[in-house]
């Protein structure tokens, strides 16, 4: 089961947006060539802590939408980009900002403590 593919979250007001999945092709573009901040999650299928962060990504994915761009990229099937920005666990969230990645975070968490980590990214510049 991927991500996005619980039915029961389809009509859940508060499931957020789905992310953009990018790959070893597309990072650069998508990810470096960003105007917004990005929030770049390394998943892969078999991880159970990326299955509970991947709603929590969705829900700020939504809410911060003009402030933050989120992504995610399996690790197993993109191992370039991975191995390239030193990925050694997933899940693996990593904040790029000019084409800079300007902060890291390994394992999942709830929101209201990604948001307080994540708020020096979201605050208005």
């Amino acid at each position: 089961m991927l991500l996005n593919d619980n039915p029961s979250r389809a009509s859940c007001p508060s499931a957020g947006k789905e992310l953009e999945a990018v790959t070893d092709a597309t990072f650069a573009d998508r990810v470096l060539g960003s105007d917004l901040p990005v929030l770049v999650e390394f998943w892969a299928t078999w991880c159970g802590p990326c299955r509970m962060l991947g709603p929590v990504l969705e829900q700020i994915a939504g809410e911060y939408a003009d402030r933050l761009r989120v992504v995610k990229i399996n690790y197993d099937e993109n191992p370039q980009t991975g191995m390239a920005t030193h990925v050694m666990a997933v899940p693996t969230m990593q904040v790029y900002r000019g084409g800079e990645m300007v902060k890291s975070l390994v394992g999942a968490r709830s929101k209201a403590r990604l948001l307080t980590e994540l708020e020096d990214v979201l605050s208005p510049a």
